[in-house]
């Protein structure tokens, strides 16, 4: 574990939490101002859409800009750009430059969270991957959630809100530079013969783009929905809206422990187990929901076994690629991510008022089972390349 807890590694996701607790701030603050100046639902949902629209339009170019400019030199220049675009929206109040602003934020994001997820791994070796991981993703998660927390401080502070979660990115540049050596994010040896283009590499990756778009979906959907849901199951709201903390709860404290288990019993094995936990157990909430005595472990158990999903995604980028084929997996990932959050909610909220708060559950339950069909379909066809491998 020595190696693990390298100098590198801890510089690298002690910039990635910073990062987190500017973006875990940034989102809600700029909500809250939205709201404050009168504007509706309907504009704070244009925001959203045009930084998850930056992230998908860079994630073709993700593995030619790390490629040209290096990891952490682009890691850097992402910074950079996120803080500026978050401070400039302090001194302007029109609404399509701060459309701009979150589009220039959502490709430099993705840009970060690329290249930052394909370094770890690289960090790794195979026996230690699933905990690498985890601690990336838990300490990652746990800096965001503190995001909402500062707003509550700085929410009223019109005066210059937006210029200190601006500074907060800056934070990030300090444990940039204490890292010795940048991983190469050029093609290398072991890969020549999966070429580094995503359209290449997406082939290779079914059950990791689903695993990643059922999280998203299912983060997204538990700090949105989730509440409502309980609400219409005779839950009041003050303890509906923890349903979501309890999710998450789950998901940050069980993620190394998940990678552990992976790390010694197979990460295929897990990562199969956990969806089938998810589709065997989301069922019961409609009705544990009345029910405190159940609900609440039925919940943290839930929030760690799909966390996991997205965890193990991760994890089994690295397993199959390297270098630049790594970061347009992993841009993939981003992308895969970006869709989800930002269809699937309209989807399920249409469904909702449609057939009753239930079908969240139901949309929850379809996207899990999508990934146990991919990674089904993702392991006949590996037997099969490998029987047809053996009989030439």
């Amino acid at each position: 574990m020595k190696r693990i807890l390298s100098r590198d590694f801890l510089a690298l996701i002690l910039s990635v939490a910073v990062v987190g607790l500017g973006l875990g701030a940034t989102l809600p603050l700029t909500a809250l101002a939205l709201t404050q100046a009168g504007y509706g639902t309907d504009v704070v949902g244009l925001m959203t859409a045009m930084q998850a629209g930056g992230g998908l339009a860079v994630v073709p170019l993700a593995s030619r800009v790390a490629t040209r400019f290096g990891a952490r030199e682009t890691i850097v220049g992402t910074v950079l750009l996120v803080a500026g675009a978050t401070v400039l929206m302090q001194f302007t109040v029109n609404l399509w430059l701060w459309a701009v602003l979150r589009f220039l934020c959502g490709a430099a994001l993705m840009l970060l969270f690329t290249i930052g997820e394909a370094w770890v791994t690289q960090l790794a070796d195979d026996s230690t991957r699933g905990r690498v991981v985890a601690i990336y993703a838990t300490n990652f998660t746990l800096f965001q959630m503190a995001g909402p927390l500062l707003v509550s401080f700085i929410g009223d502070w019109q005066a210059g809100r937006f210029a200190l979660c601006g500074a907060i990115f800056l934070f990030a540049l300090p444990a940039l530079a204490l890292i010795r050596a940048a991983p190469p994010m050029h093609e290398s040896h072991e890969s020549q013969d999966a070429p580094a283009n995503w359209r290449h590499v997406l082939p290779r990756m079914p059950a990791i783009i689903v695993g990643t778009g059922f999280f998203a979906l299912f983060d997204t959907l538990a700090l949105s929905l989730m509440p409502l849901f309980a609400m219409s199951h005779g839950v009041s709201p003050e303890v509906a809206v923890l349903f979501a903390s309890a999710l998450l709860l789950g998901d940050t404290t069980m993620q190394f422990p998940i990678g552990w288990l992976a790390d010694h019993v197979g990460r295929r094995r897990v990562h199969i187990g956990a969806a089938v936990v998810v589709v065997a157990l989301l069922p019961l909430l409609p009705w544990a929901a009345a029910r405190p005595w159940v609900c609440w472990p039925l919940l943290y158990v839930i929030g760690a076994a799909a966390g996991s999903i997205y965890t193990l995604s991760l994890v089994a980028c690295g397993e199959r690629f390297r270098g630049a084929a790594l970061v347009s997996a992993t841009s993939l990932v981003g992308g895969s991510w970006s869709i989800a959050s930002f269809g699937g909610p309209m989807i399920a909220g249409a469904l909702m008022r449609q057939s009753g708060p239930n079908a969240l559950i139901a949309v929850l339950v379809a996207s899990a089972a999508a990934f146990l069909f991919a990674a089904g379909w993702e392991a006949r066809s590996e037997r099969a390349r490998d029987t047809a491998a053996r009989m030439r």
